[in-house]
């Protein structure tokens, strides 16, 4: 008699190029599960619920169509254990199942999980790597040992080396290894935005499933026209329209904020990206064809800025992740402990910027990297709440936001709470820049000019409320030098009515 295989996909697993489905073994059986155990364990917008379940539904169909044998539990399945170790021993159990294999999961939590699960199993257990990232878990833990700090531009000039990736030879292509300082332009209408890339799934049996099933979700969802990605063949579609629409003008406005555009030029690539639909690898191979074939288009400053992001950035997140944890979840360098403020639940403010960009990720379940650091980040930061209520927030309301990615943005750059791991200063800004880089201060209710007064912007007394509580902790970091010194050109009086202005705010934000 064959011996059997049980072989266990989560969610953010779907690789359709995974050597594992190379071959067609009917010995082999794959399990998937929509479980209770990730609805639950923070609460999630439904719109990345939903983006998840519809994308592994149609994962499960594209195996068995190419005749894989698979195991498939929705939500709402009355046979559904809702637990990752009752799944599999029940599983085992059902097939008769003389090994067990997994792949490699990305979050920490998972990990350990899915580690002590397979050691107390009365049978073989393997686990196998995702072929999925650039790198591996611990190469960026490598790479900086012996190295007195962390510093994401020397590990992707690395990555750039070993990948030959806009290179010629050892130098990097055009002269300049980062083309940052072309990538801060504000969008004023031109050039226009192309038409969005749409798509029109009807996802009311998935929201049906979820309402007997009882799952407790936030946010909005058009259940007739529910638009992202979700399987392989609309994510390639999706980076398709990217490069040939998009690409062209995103290393420019990649940090440009408008209030009538979304996305700009943003890829919405993430959640395809994060759920393995797609590979960094093919994302950035679609993105230098674009450049090497139509250099009159797309620019190297294009190119290189969003190289940057998936080469440097994504794979410099993950191995801090890696690196740190679990010790990492726990850091609140800055001893923050203020709540979050009820309109990150409703987006019910005065605050343009954050009206819209909290609205936006309410309506939406994104918002792109500038927004979540320089507007809600940056106000939270400000407002000093529990780096643990932030980390909750963002990892629920993100289509994209999977703990191993979400937890270094959000506790580490955005929040400081990592105390400089990686961030070598905190992403704190008044309403100058949020002016320089939008146009929300436009019609506000609040004036970006002001610092005092009923109508001052918030951000302004609370920039400078910041400064002032925190600087003996930043008072050796040398890029807080320049601020700390305007600090303290401060007069007194000033700083006594920007303080009383700040406190006004952080006893009741809700009111502003």
């Amino acid at each position: 008699m064959a011996k059997k295989t049980l072989r266990l996909i989560l969610g953010d697993q779907l690789n359709a190029d995974h050597s594992w489905f190379q071959s067609v073994d009917p010995n082999r059986i794959y399990l998937m599960a929509e479980m209770r155990q990730e609805t639950d364990y923070v609460k999630h917008h439904i719109q990345k619920v939903v983006a998840f379940f519809l994308s592994m539904r149609n994962f499960a169909e594209q195996l068995r169509s190419k005749g894989h044998q698979v195991r498939y539990y929705q939500i709402d399945d009355p046979n559904n254990p809702h637990s990752l170790e009752s799944l599999i021993k029940q599983s085992i159990k059902e097939y008769q199942a003389d090994k067990f294999e997994y792949l490699m999961p990305d979050e920490y939590r998972l990990d350990k999980q899915l580690g002590d699960i397979a050691n107390n199993l009365a049978l073989a257990a393997e686990c196998f790597d995702t072929e999925h990232f650039y790198t591996e878990r611990d190469e960026l833990k490598r790479f900086f040992t012996g190295k007195k700090q962390l510093v994401m531009e020397s590990f992707y000039r690395m990555m750039r080396k070993k990948h030959q990736i806009l290179m010629v030879g050892n130098q990097p292509e055009g002269g300049q290894w980062n083309y940052d300082k072309s990538n801060r332009k504000k969008w004023k209408g031109d050039p226009p935005i192309p038409p969005e890339k749409k798509f029109h799934h009807k996802v009311s049996q998935v929201l049906e499933a979820l309402n007997r099933a009882d799952v407790s979700t936030f946010g909005n969802i058009d259940p007739g026209n529910f638009n992202w990605p979700c399987s392989r063949q609309e994510s390639q579609s999706l980076l398709t329209y990217f490069c040939t629409r998009l690409l062209p003008h995103f290393g420019d406005f990649q940090d440009a904020m408008h209030t009538e555009e979304k996305f700009l030029f943003h890829s919405r690539l993430s959640f395809a990206l994060n759920s393995k639909m797609l590979s960094p690898k093919e994302v950035i191979v679609s993105v230098l064809d674009t450049y090497y074939q139509k250099p009159e288009a797309v620019s190297i400053s294009q190119a290189e800025g969003f190289i940057r992001q998936i080469l440097g950035w994504r794979e410099y997140m993950r191995g801090i992740y890696w690196m740190e944890m679990p010790d990492y979840s726990e850091k609140n360098a800055l001893d923050n402990h203020n709540k979050l403020p009820d309109f990150f639940w409703t987006g019910n403010t005065r605050m343009n910027c954050l009206k819209s960009s909290i609205g936006q990720s309410l309506e939406d379940a994104y918002a792109h990297h500038i927004q979540r650091l320089m507007i809600i980040g940056n106000f939270a930061l400000l407002l000093q709440v529990d780096p643990a209520a932030v980390d909750a927030w963002y990892l629920g309301v993100y289509i994209d936001a999977i703990e191993w990615v979400e937890m270094p943005n959000t506790r580490g750059m955005s929040q400081f709470a990592d105390g400089g791991v990686v961030a070598t200063k905190p992403y704190i800004s008044s309403a100058n820049y949020i002016h320089k880089m939008s146009d929300y201060c436009t019609g506000c209710h609040y004036d970006h000019r002001q610092k005092t007064g009923d109508k001052a912007c918030p951000f302004n007394a609370l920039y400078w409320n910041f400064l002032d509580e925190k600087q003996e902790y930043f008072q050796n970091n040398h890029r807080m030098a320049m601020m700390l010194n305007l600090l303290r050109k401060k007069s007194p009086e000033e700083l006594a009515a920007l303080k009383a202005r700040a406190q006004e705010i952080l006893l009741d934000p809700d009111k502003f």
